[in-house]
């Protein structure tokens, strides 16, 4: 199984990286990986082949997904029967192979809530998951058994209105013991249509990596309609020193991530602010221009927005401006000039903005200065 799992990976890191689309600009030396960590086929409780996850998944071109089909429960068994519950990995694994999109294994842990609903990704063989008797492992066994292989784990959809009536995520006794066990390392913040900002409070509070996921069960376009940008499925970023598994697993592992999901960028404010740096620039285009002929102190400034996402802004500084408001909108891959009124010509400005769509906590947004050299 071992030597499997080495084979398929191999494979689908031939041209892993080549012609994919960037979705927000990375820093020198960095690299984010887009992924899907929750999908499901016909091997568990979805409607298609795992070959339609890979098709799909190139043609929205993410960098990584992992096909967690339900240990326990199997809607399609007495059609599909797969004594092997690796199969969908390896089908997927051997159809993606000279592709640029990574599969990696993985499986959901299935139990009533609590604790509910986990998965376990960078697994070896999910069949290990079972007993002698080929019944599933009870949670405490099975969680133990996912960080034996190594697995990176976490909680889905803890928000669930099946589970929590109120939709809000909470930690329960057995949530709370697997954390400080350090058996979890992750926590859906966003899963197929929701956003919890709970859950969100629960990553940050308790070092858990923060992930939005599609938990896709159809075709995709029949959830998500990539026609409309803002109705993409969502989306984790890890943020990699590379594009090898080892350095996007380790990425994982310290919460090196973000989530887009609608027109929301969600995660820990250190990592979107590497976002925000690299994918929002001001510059000065001077005092000197025709518009306002007779102006002297009106600088003109260049906002562009570099990624596929809109840039909703307040801005927060001591200056107004001379046709905008101090909210601002760049829509994706765009830009936008404004005129600053700074009352005396100057050098160098300071321009503070809250980037309203950038969430860092509940009712949290970031915010970032922009510095400007002015010629």
């Amino acid at each position: 199984m071992k030597k499997l799992k080495y084979i398929l990976l191999l494979f689908t890191l031939i041209n892993y990286g080549q012609g994919v689309k960037t979705f927000f600009e990375s820093p020198e030396g960095k690299f984010f990986i887009s992924a899907d960590l929750h999908i499901h086929t016909v091997f568990s409780d979805g409607s298609v082949w795992p070959t339609i996850r890979v098709d799909e998944a190139l043609r929205d071109s993410i960098d990584m997904i992992s096909l967690t089909e339900h240990l326990e429960y199997q809607s399609h068994l007495r059609d599909i029967p797969h004594p092997d519950r690796n199969r969908s990995y390896q089908i997927a694994g051997g159809y993606v192979k000279n592709q640029p999109l990574a599969v990696v294994h993985g499986t959901e842990i299935t139990k009533p809530m609590p604790p509910g609903h986990f998965n376990a990704i960078f697994i070896n063989d999910a069949n290990k998951f079972f007993d002698k008797e080929k019944k599933a492992l009870e949670f405490n066994k099975a969680i133990k058994e996912a960080n034996k292989q190594g697995a990176f784990v976490f909680w889905n959809h803890p928000h669930w209105e099946a589970n929590r009536k109120d939709g809000i995520a909470k930690l329960d006794p057995i949530h709370k013991e697997i954390i400080n066990k350090k058996l979890l390392h992750g926590i859906e913040v966003v899963n197929m249509f929701t956003f919890s900002e709970e859950a969100l409070d629960i990553a940050l509070e308790n070092d858990l990596t923060i992930l939005g996921t599609s938990d896709v069960h159809v075709l995709i376009d029949w959830d998500f309609n990539n026609e409309r940008e803002s109705y993409h499925r969502p989306l984790t970023f890890i943020i990699s020193e590379n594009r090898t598994m080892k350095s996007t697993s380790d990425a994982l592992f310290k919460g090196d991530t973000f989530v887009w999901y609608h027109d929301l960028i969600i995660g820990k404010e250190e990592n979107l602010k590497i976002v925000a740096e690299n994918n929002f620039t001001a510059t000065s285009e001077g005092y000197d221009y025709d518009f306002f002929n007779s102006a002297e102190s009106i600088l003109k400034v260049k906002l562009k927005n570099h990624s596929v996402a809109p840039l909703k802004l307040k801005y927060t500084g001591e200056y107004t401006f001379h046709t905008e408001f101090n909210y601002i909108e760049i829509a994706p891959r765009s830009e936008l000039e404004i005129y600053v009124k700074t009352i005396d010509k100057l050098e160098k400005l300071v321009m503070p903005f809250e980037v309203l769509n950038y969430v860092i906590g509940s009712k949290k947004n970031l915010k970032i200065n922009k510095n400007i050299s002015i010629q």
